[in-house]
């Protein structure tokens, strides 16, 4: 396998799903203590979410709180309750380049603007005969480091 030309960094955000955020605010919020630093509605993507955070500066971690605008449509944010995962990549474009290379199958859309305001992409839950390689069964979110991220990340030797 060739070198690997960018690097994961951590983890960026979590994304959990449910029929009501009030009920997943309860714990992560009221309880977890985390803030509430933002919301996210998208009729496309069927969702209305609260962002949450913990930690601080570079190494905050997202949770993002879900709950399906329709219940009744698709996609469904709330199934499977852990909707995806999203980890900070240095390069995404290398990245994305490098990975198509090796079989990596990607969701439909490409590199975009995400919800954070970050450039992002989703590798697909399932691979295909044309790209043998998914995240077996997990949705995985793809998101561009800026600089303090990646400064940050690059002193702790990750």
């Amino acid at each position: 396998m060739n070198q690997r030309p960018f690097r994961i960094l951590g983890i960026q955000h979590i994304a959990i799903g449910g029929p009501s955020k009030q009920r997943l605010k309860k714990l992560w919020v009221d309880l977890f203590g985390l803030n509430v630093t933002g919301n996210y509605v998208s009729e496309r993507e069927n969702v209305d979410e609260d962002i949450t955070s913990l930690g601080s500066g570079p190494f905050q971690v997202e949770v993002d709180l879900m709950q399906p605008l329709d219940p009744d449509k698709k996609p469904a944010v709330n199934d499977p309750p852990l909707n995806h995962l999203g980890l900070w990549v240095d390069d995404l474009p290398t990245a994305v380049a490098w990975l198509t290379e090796q079989g990596v199958r990607f969701a439909p859309g490409g590199i975009r603007k995400g919800a954070g305001g970050y450039d992002i992409t989703f590798l697909h839950p399932k691979a295909n005969e044309q790209f043998p390689i998914g995240g077996e069964g997990v949705l995985i979110e793809l998101v561009q480091a800026p600089a303090d991220v990646i400064n940050a990340f690059s002193r702790q030797g990750a």
